[in-house]
């Protein structure tokens, strides 16, 4: 059993065994799911980031620094239409 203490600031400090288990990094989010299991309430801790993300979530690397505007989009598809792509 592992024991971890919050600071009167409600933080805490996962160990890194745990971290390593639950192959979080740094700056990720963690879902708390509350349950009851065989009549006692439990927490679950799951990473934010993995927890039913959309299929087009997996797209946002290709729109970042750019602008999502529809005159910017268009533009954007007018663009690789005349270099043959779409």
């Amino acid at each position: 059993m592992t024991l971890i203490r919050l600071t009167a600031k409600r933080q805490a400090t996962l160990p890194k065994r745990l971290c390593g288990e639950m192959s979080l990094r740094p700056g990720e989010s963690l879902v708390v799911d509350a349950r009851v299991i065989d009549g006692k309430r439990m927490w679950l801790l799951s990473p934010a980031d993995r927890i039913e993300t959309p299929w087009f979530a997996s797209l946002k690397r290709y729109g970042k620094g750019k602008r999502h505007d529809m005159p910017s989009v268009r533009e954007s598809i007018a663009k690789a239409r005349r270099a043959g792509r779409l």
